[in-house]
């Protein structure tokens, strides 16, 4: 008899213990990737300021090297439709994504739908858009979109930047929220007419107010929640930000990623250009604006979006922004105590947060 139950055990273990793969097929499942980035929109001029740059060892060493023997996985780049310059325009961003790629980074493009910076205060129509009509404006977008996914083929695109308020005004004004749908859907659709493996966020900058606005658009087809967060202007609370994070992704059934972060290592200028941080009531009283504050700061924000199958990772904004103009220069960086190389153009510890 024992024999017979033996054979029962082994029959149990070896068949019973079987996943059905139906039911397997409809657990939900994370298919992103974590993303590790950088926003390097800067890095053509810097590099045309012929500083030298050094790495962690002090070795001479160009940036974007420097990120990918860090550990940095994602490249995100600003794109300005007619830009003075060239700088952020196409054919500039386009090279830069060549080298990216090139390196085994991904590549993720800021379409800013603008010829200069977009945010929640600024959404300027690109001037060749102005004087058209609703049905051309659309087709404007949708060429444009086409054209830039087409040239560059990123892994990542937002349609807009930090579209708290809507984007290319007046016409895509939140106020105006059904042609502001068409227009994001103009450059979503000319998106997947491209490369269908390209995914699409959609850009708010904070957490107030951020179930409202996807809620207002969640029906459109993007796969990913894009969020800013600075404490000088989205809050204090690191918790607060985990559990929004983790509610919004529930809410909208998309992952969040934070697009953009920073934190300073110290308080002081490089430039004479004002700072946008410069008083410690600025910052977060458990991280100091110190190399080792800045690190600590970015390990939190590194758990914090990387924590579940809600989130999918976090982007650093400004992290080559130095003071490359000078020490003079009253048009320099504002940033240059947020980047990741401290006053004399060496590498920070904070790059410890992408290992």
């Amino acid at each position: 008899m024992k024999y017979f139950y033996l054979l029962v055990l082994v029959t149990i273990l070896l068949f019973g213990c079987k996943k059905d793969p139906k039911l397997e097929s409809v657990k939900p499942k994370n298919t992103f990737a974590a993303i590790k980035g950088v926003d390097a929109s800067f890095l053509p001029q810097i590099r045309k300021s012929k500083l030298s740059i050094f790495n962690r060892e002090g070795q001479p060493e160009d940036m974007l090297l420097t990120f990918k023997k860090e550990g940095v996985n994602t490249i995100r780049l600003r794109l300005w439709k007619d830009a003075e310059n060239g700088e952020s325009g196409l054919e500039e961003v386009a090279a830069l994504a060549k080298e990216i790629k090139a390196l085994g980074m991904k590549v993720w493009i800021t379409i800013h739908y603008s010829d200069t910076w977009a945010d929640p205060s600024n959404q300027t129509k690109p001037k060749q858009w102005t004087n058209i009509d609703f049905e051309a404006l659309k087709d404007s977008v949708y060429a444009y979109t086409y054209l830039v996914v087409k040239t560059i083929a990123p892994d990542y695109v937002q349609i807009g930047n930090e579209i708290n308020n809507g984007f290319i005004y007046p016409e895509g004004s939140i106020n105006n929220l059904n042609p502001m749908k068409e227009l994001i859907s103009q450059g979503i659709q000319a998106t997947r007419d491209v490369n269908i493996n390209t995914k699409i966020m959609i850009h708010f900058a904070g957490t107030e107010n951020a179930n409202i606005f996807y809620n207002k658009i969640n029906e459109l087809d993007f796969d990913i929640i894009a969020l800013s967060y600075y404490p000088i202007w989205h809050g204090k609370n690191l918790r607060m930000l985990e559990t929004e994070m983790e509610s919004l992704s529930v809410q909208m059934k998309k992952p969040v990623v934070i697009a953009e972060t920073s934190y300073p290592f110290t308080l002081n200028w490089n430039d004479q250009t004002h700072n946008v941080l410069g008083m410690q009531e600025q910052i977060l009283d458990n991280y100091p604006p110190t190399a080792q504050g800045q690190l600590a700061y970015l390990k939190e924000i590194s758990r914090i979006s990387n924590g579940s199958t809600a989130t999918i990772g976090f982007c650093y904004w400004g992290a080559e922004w130095i003071a490359f103009k000078g020490k003079n220069a009253t048009d320099g960086s504002s940033w240059e105590n947020q980047a990741f190389w401290d006053f004399n153009n060496k590498a920070l510890p904070v790059l410890d947060a992408f290992h």
